[in-house]
């Protein structure tokens, strides 16, 4: 009875981390680039030496739908939208290393640094977080390429004072976790794509389908009420087997 028990709580510990997955999924449906996470739950046995003595369900975030979205015209010579499977560089929350996004829609920060609509620093060529000059107004290249020309010397040329690092994620292993951040598992980096091109004054949508998500949630919630019916019959029989020994 145990066994059946076990069995059925790991279930609904699967398909509550499912649950969470489809909502955070639906709570991004209108940010911009983001790739929905795929869930999956895959099996378990453990063995006490000879015999298969418990089962359980392990669920977590496989990784990310990479399908493109469509991209909508915004007007704002600082939004980007990437072409084809490239990516941008962003400096991780916890400044250890890149995390990457086909988020694009930045913008200079009070501190000069060029930021997406998340507060993330974007980051230049060397890996570092690419910082505007003060009072400059700035255009971004098809390349990436980012210049700089001071209002108060129109006519100067433009300065170029960095490029966005875009990345390629082809061949090599991405991972997202929970905290919704694409990255390289064990702390790597990937390779600059030197044909990245990019689209100004539009932003890739997230590819998250809010109906077909909404169906998913509904699936996952009857998941873990089933798991809890099992788990309240299993105490059922369990409570007639002790009344039945009872009569002897």
């Amino acid at each position: 009875m145990d066994r059946l028990i076990y069995t059925a709580m790991t279930a609904m510990n699967a398909a509550m981390d499912r649950q969470r997955v489809v909502a955070n999924n639906l709570a991004n449906a209108s940010t911009p680039g983001f790739r929905q996470e795929i869930f999956a739950v895959t099996p378990a046995t453990l063995k006490d030496g000879s015999l298969e003595a418990r089962a359980m369900a392990r669920g977590n975030v496989r990784g990310a739908d990479m399908t493109a979205a469509r991209v909508v015209p915004t007007g704002n010579p600082m939004d980007v939208a990437l072409e084809g499977e490239a990516l941008l560089a962003y400096q991780s929350p916890d400044l250890q290393g890149e995390i990457y996004s086909r988020r694009g829609d930045l913008r200079v920060a009070a501190s000069g640094v060029i930021e997406n609509g998340e507060g993330l620093a974007v980051l230049g060529e060397g890996g570092t977080p690419i910082t505007v000059p003060p009072g400059f107004s700035i255009a971004i290249a098809a390349d990436g390429t980012i210049m700089a020309s001071d209002p108060a010397a129109p006519n100067a040329p433009a300065e170029t004072i960095d490029k966005l690092r875009l990345v390629t994620p082809n061949g090599s292993p991405l991972a997202k976790g929970i905290d919704s951040f694409l990255k390289v598992p064990n702390g790597g980096v990937l390779p600059p794509d030197p044909t990245a091109r990019l689209a100004t004054g539009a932003l890739e949508q997230s590819n998250v389908e809010t109906a077909d998500t909404l169906v998913q949630m509904i699936e996952a919630q009857r998941a873990f009420e089933q798991r809890a019916r099992i788990i309240q019959t299993a105490g059922e029989l369990d409570e007639a087997s002790s009344g039945l020994m009872g009569l002897r």
